[in-house]
């Protein structure tokens, strides 16, 4: 068994090398490859992780957005599972081992890490409103019980993501791949996770970014 983790990076150079770290000193009980894609940061970041040994960093030319990084992470990813891995370290790398476990088990395809299951320090009142919003949305569209569709913790098994033809590359991925998830009949299991807000920075989710996402969610009842 083999895991890739997948870190999509956009000028986190004060981030980017201790959640490496982290990564690396977590004890999946399997291999792990971690693999880095650098979207056309205009700070230190990409340099920083190509000092670090054990890590592949793949640079974008241009900004293509969160999605559009997940995107090629997952065109250079051989893990036989995937863990989505925000680089701003508001999700803490030790908390991978329980988000793999109902997988390893047997009891998931696919597995979410819910703050709102869990501890959340520091949210901002519109990001806390935003996330709830999507959400429901989701569970109204859907009629399932997920209670944090926009969460940058996500598991999956590979052969669920070959299974799937996904096009969205801002932050609206996260509802795109949760839609052709529900849609191929996949269940989605949420694992409790603690969370620390960050001050903003340049690649964080915005208002604009979540009308797009309840757009892609409207959408696909739609179209």
């Amino acid at each position: 068994m083999k895991v890739s983790v997948i870190i999509p990076c956009y000028n986190e150079e004060d981030n980017i090398a201790m959640v490496i770290e982290r990564v690396q000193n977590v004890d999946l009980g399997s291999s792990k490859e971690i693999i880095v894609i650098d979207d056309c940061s205009i700070d230190n970041s990409a340099n920083i992780v190509s000092r670090i040994r054990g890590v592949k960093l793949i640079r974008h030319i241009r900004n293509l957005g969160k999605g559009g990084a997940i995107h090629t992470g997952l065109k250079e990813a051989s893990g036989d599972l995937v863990v989505i891995q925000d680089a701003d370290l508001e999700y803490a790398p030790e908390e991978i081992p329980r988000l793999l476990k109902p997988i390893l088990e047997k009891k998931a395809d696919v597995v979410y890490g819910s703050r709102f299951l869990g501890r959340i320090e520091d949210m901002t009142f519109w990001h806390f409103v935003g996330n709830k919003i999507l959400s429901y949305a989701t569970r109204f569209l859907y009629n399932v019980t997920i209670t944090d569709v926009m969460t940058g913790y996500k598991v999956f098994k590979r052969r669920v993501l070959d299974k799937i033809e996904l096009k969205a590359r801002g932050f609206e991925f996260e509802v795109e791949i949760t839609i052709e998830i529900l849609k191929k009949g996949y269940s989605i299991v949420e694992v409790p996770i603690a969370y620390a807000y960050r001050e903003r920075g340049k690649s964080k989710i915005n208002w604009m970014d979540g009308m797009i996402s309840l757009w892609w969610l409207l959408k696909s009842k739609i179209i």
